[in-house]
């Protein structure tokens, strides 16, 4: 592998570079996403349950210290206790446009490097293959032997780029999907806290 990097040429680090960087954004990303998914229907209980047994403070002391977009969410509804079902609906709808921007913080750059990777290992194709041609100037011959550097540079950037556009690829496809769920489980817990402040003892 070292030594498909080092004939690879002076284009095969900023690819590295690029992966690198793309792999600490994924890291955080996951880091990030784990830990904001939880049991949201099980967390609705124990809201509940608090709130049933010990009163509103309480209640928001318990979504205070449990992390999560749905516990943020259920705090922005529990501190408009007593408000009318607009203004209710309105921190919720806020605390949950704020939760779904952390959610999608970061996956521009994973994209980046989706996009600059590829675009660095063709512009080293390009390269290698000048070089292929100036080497067949330089020896006034188009044997294989003459070529064989040049054309094996320019294939090996393009397979880096694109091998690190394709991790990155599936990494976002990854994320992707579990904002998604976090999203729906969102919505849907916006609803029920909603209603449930509208139904609770004052």
């Amino acid at each position: 592998m070292v030594d498909f990097f080092v004939q690879g040429g002076g284009f095969m680090w900023p690819i590295l570079i690029a992966l690198l960087f793309g792999l600490a954004v994924v890291g955080e990303r996951a880091y990030s996403l784990v830990n904001s998914s939880s049991d949201t229907n099980k967390f609705f209980e124990d809201v509940k349950s608090v709130y049933d047994d010990s009163g509103k403070d309480k209640a928001i002391e318990f979504c205070e210290s449990t992390p999560g977009p749905v516990a943020s969410i259920f705090l922005a509804g529990l501190s408009k206790m007593g408000k009318q079902k607009e203004e209710i609906e309105k921190a919720v709808q806020n605390a949950g446009g704020l939760e779904m921007a952390f959610l999608e913080k970061n996956m521009i750059w994973i994209n980046s490097v989706i996009t600059i990777a590829p675009m660095l290992g063709f512009t080293g194709t390009v390269v290698g293959m000048i070089k292929a041609f100036e080497d067949i100037k330089m020896a006034n011959d188009i044997s294989p032997a003459v070529v064989a550097g040049g054309i094996s540079q320019a294939l090996l950037t393009t397979a880096f780029g694109l091998i690190v556009a394709m991790i990155m690829q599936v990494s976002q496809n990854l994320f992707v999907s579990i904002i998604d769920k976090l999203i729906l489980d969102m919505e849907e817990q916006s609803i029920k806290i909603v209603d449930y402040l509208q139904s609770a003892k004052k």
